[in-house]
């Protein structure tokens, strides 16, 4: 007689009958409830906005990092556990080192994906010492970077699965933010514009009012790499999302008058 989903969701390396790992299923949705990370990738470079939640106003929002910077080259936007996250961030950070003191280039992209997404699978394993981990990273990861093959966009998730994404959006709204980047996105789209749709997404899906102080805005382009936005720039780029929010809220309204004229 097979045990009940209570037993197997225990171990972080007991599969069930159904063939699933529980704990890890269990992580992917701790990252739902994780604030919005938006990427997208273009020929001009990617852009990642991130939701930073101010749970009060004494909060000193600059102590909130959602977008940090692994190498000149790579960066990455981080949605879950905070205090995993700094671990796999460390991680990342290592290997790109120890990359260039070994072989005298920059890291590429995916290889820096994968080694952080080997780290993340080896909840299951046990050391001759005994450090094990206990469970899997709560977290996911935005990787945005240049390398010799341009412009590159890499999700991972806590199962330590990686892929290459033209756009991507991770966190609590990451559904319905991701149905609108399948409308929007195109590969002909430019950075200003990338900035402006991720922004727009970013508004429509987060519960409270879009502003300098609960916004993170990077650039990764050939020429500068990795380039966060002063609160300054972060308002200029949100003086552009409401001109495009009510062009497209006007149509449908003149749309309508105009039927209502013709009947």
């Amino acid at each position: 007689m097979f045990l009940t989903r209570s037993e197997y969701d225990r171990g972080v390396n007991t599969f069930s009958p159904e063939g699933r790992l529980f704990q890890v299923e269990y992580a992917i949705e701790a990252i739902k409830l994780g604030s919005t990370a938006i990427g997208i990738c273009t020929s001009e470079g990617v852009v990642l906005a991130v939701e930073k939640r101010i749970t009060s106003t004494l909060m000193e929002p600059n102590t909130i990092e959602k977008i940090v910077e692994i190498d000149k080259h790579i960066g990455c936007a981080v949605s879950g556990l905070m205090a995993d996250s700094r671990t796999m961030i460390d991680r990342a950070r290592i290997e790109c080192q120890n990359h260039w003191f070994t072989y005298n280039e920059r890291m590429t992209v995916e290889s820096c994906a994968q080694a952080v997404s080997n780290l993340a699978i080896q909840f299951g394993d046990s050391d001759d010492d005994g450090s094990a981990m206990s469970r899997p990273f709560g977290v996911a990861i935005l990787f945005a970077g240049i390398d010799e093959k341009g412009p590159q966009l890499y999700h991972m998730d806590p199962s330590g699965t990686f892929v290459q994404f033209d756009a991507k959006a991770i966190g609590s709204g990451s559904e319905g933010a991701q149905q609108s980047l399948q409308e929007m996105y195109h590969r002909s789209m430019t950075l200003k514009e990338a900035t402006t749709a991720s922004l727009t997404i970013l508004k429509q899906v987060m519960e409270e009012k879009l502003n300098s102080s609960n916004v993170e805005v990077m650039t990764m382009t050939p020429g500068e790499f990795f380039h966060m936005f002063s609160k300054e720039q972060v308002e200029e780029a949100l003086n552009l999302v409401v001109p495009m929010e009510k062009s497209q809220g006007d149509l449908p309204a003149a749309a309508a008058s105009k039927a209502t004229a013709n009947a």
